[in-house]
């Protein structure tokens, strides 16, 4: 005799589900708090934080509010943006390896910032001298980066001649190519630099959290908001979207666009990610794939998550980066840190996934 369930017992199981989501999403709202509690209060210089909160004019206050805290909100909202696009295109691929640069935009970024760290540009003013006020003291290397990023967007879903809504591997296979060619294109470029330009270069490829002006974090935390908000108001969506193409359109989900907006959505936040930090890897493969495994495949409960948890490792990364400078005598780059930490941990999530026979 088939069982059915009844309404009652069906709303207390989604009950019990809301409520457990909340739970968490409450509890990873609590630790982005304190990962951004202290990636404000410690680093390489101890400093007192009653003396940053009450005079405005001492050392420690400058350190704080123009040093640390800007700091930690960029490593925020850059963790965001990564770790969200991560989980929504693994979902959207179906490609448990799929990380934020699969799709050409960390190429395009990466070949942007070159030429103009290359050239020796570090101001939008001394690209467009007419400019004046906030927008002359820009960054050249973020602007070109983010262009860069832009090109390789509209390139890969016009090269995929719109198949990237019936077919995600279409844009997939033609944002692999992409990469390949701006890393040649890089390559050229870092052999014909001069010296004195290629330790920029390197340090920008390899990652790193910078001081952003205030109105710079604002515009990147607005981008960061749309594109996540985008990715999560689709994220039930993408659900159906597992089941299959025919499935998903028998319920209604309309499949092609379904596919350019997440597409859209997942590119823009990397592209507004990598532009100000250069290339930080892992924050958007080992999140997606620790919350997967803990709390289930719904992409409605990872997208927040993975933002909440991605901001967190990113934050505490950078943490770490910044409390190891008397060890290596410099600030070192937070790609570093997140590819020492998330190298080793994929290896073990790869071989828990085999030992319980998902891969």
């Amino acid at each position: 005799m088939t069982s059915v369930e009844s309404p009652t017992r069906s709303g207390g199981t989604s009950g019990f589900r809301a409520s457990r989501a909340l739970a968490l999403l409450g509890a990873f709202l609590a630790l982005a708090f304190i990962s951004f509690a202290l990636a404000a209060r410690f680093g390489e210089q101890s400093i007192s934080l009653i003396a940053a909160l009450t005079d405005p004019t001492s050392s420690d206050a400058v350190i704080f509010w123009e040093l640390r805290l800007p700091r930690a909100l960029l490593g925020a909202i850059v963790g965001a943006g990564l770790a969200a696009s991560g989980t929504t295109l693994q979902g959207l691929l179906r490609n448990p390896l799929a990380d934020p640069f699969v799709l050409g935009v960390s190429g395009g970024a990466a070949l942007g910032a070159t030429l103009a760290l290359a050239v020796g540009l570090a101001t939008v003013g001394e690209v467009a001298p007419g400019l004046g006020g906030a927008l002359s003291r820009l960054s050249a290397p973020a602007l070109f980066a983010f262009l860069g990023a832009g090109a390789s967007i509209l390139f890969v879903l016009s090269a995929s001649r719109g198949a990237a809504g019936r077919a995600p591997y279409a844009a997939l296979l033609t944002g692999v190519i992409f990469n390949s060619f701006a890393s040649a294109a890089i390559t050229l470029v870092k052999v014909m630099s001069a010296p004195d330009r290629l330790g920029e270069i390197l340090h920008w490829l390899v990652g790193a959290l910078s001081f952003e002006r205030v109105s710079t974090l604002v515009l990147s935390a607005l981008l960061q908001l749309m594109a996540v908000g985008v990715m999560w108001a689709l994220s039930g969506r993408l659900n159906l979207l597992s089941l299959g193409d025919d499935d998903a359109t028998s319920l209604g989900v309309p499949v092609a666009a379904t596919r350019r907006w997440l597409l859209l959505a997942s590119s823009v936040s990397v592209a507004g990610a990598v532009a100000l930090t250069g290339l930080i890897g892992f924050v958007g493969l080992i999140v997606p794939h620790l919350l997967r495994l803990a709390f289930g495949p719904d992409q409605r409960l990872l997208v927040p998550l993975s933002a909440l948890g991605g901001a967190s490792f990113l934050m505490l990364s950078d943490l770490l980066a910044r409390l190891a400078f008397p060890l290596f005598n410099q600030d070192l780059p937070v790609g570093v840190v997140t590819a020492l930490l998330g190298g080793p941990l994929f290896l073990v999530l790869l071989r828990r996934r085999v030992g319980l026979g998902k891969v």
